[in-house]
C-alpha cells in the first residue's frame, strides 16, 4: 500500500502483462514490405516475442 500525497519518487519503469496471441501493433496505409521491416525493427526493443501477421494469414 501507498499513501496519498506526493514524495513517492519518479516511476523507475512502467509494466505490462501482454498474454500469448495479444495483438500489439496494426499499420495500414504502407506496403507490407515497409511495415515488416518497421515491425522487425520494433520487435528488437520488445522483451517478448513477436510474430508479424498480415490479414491475409490470419
Amino acid at each position: 500500500d501507498v499513501k496519498m500525497g506526493s514524495g513517492k519518487g519518479s516511476p523507475e519503469f512502467f509494466v505490462a502483462k501482454v498474454r500469448p496471441g495479444t495483438i500489439l501493433f496494426e499499420m495500414q496505409g504502407v506496403s507490407e514490405e515497409i511495415a515488416r521491416e518497421a515491425m522487425r525493427l520494433a520487435a528488437h526493443k520488445l522483451p517478448v516475442k513477436t510474430k508479424f501477421l498480415s490479414k491475409e494469414e490470419a
